[in-house]
């Protein structure tokens, strides 16, 4: 896991409006910047600011198709945050382990 591929995810993820925007492409597919701008509710150039943090942590790809860009949502992306939790759940799984082996034996 790179901390820094994990970092780019994590910072595009905590804008409200940027999870917004990738969730509603990961439920609807492939959509159009006029698309998302009506979904986010916000303006044209705000959305295309928040899908271009998205495209530098990979969580979209775009493409071109005359003169409308789609984009469409890239979930394999998320997997330097997969492993950063996975990597936390065995970590606090293994600390309550012992706590209550600890507890255990004080009980005794």
């Amino acid at each position: 896991m790179k901390a820094a591929d994990t970092n780019h995810v994590f910072r595009a993820l905590a804008d409200p409006t940027r999870r917004a925007i990738f969730e509603e492409l990961t439920r609807q597919g492939e959509q159009t910047v006029h698309a998302l701008t009506r979904y986010a509710g916000v303006s044209q150039p705000a959305v295309s600011k928040h899908l271009t943090v998205l495209k530098r942590a990979r969580l979209v790809r775009h493409r071109r198709e005359g003169r409308e860009t789609h984009y469409r949502a890239q979930a394999d992306a998320l997997e330097p945050m997969v492993e950063w939790l996975r990597h936390y759940s065995a970590f606090w799984r293994d600390r309550f382990d012992r706590l209550e082996a600890f507890l255990d034996r004080s009980e005794s």
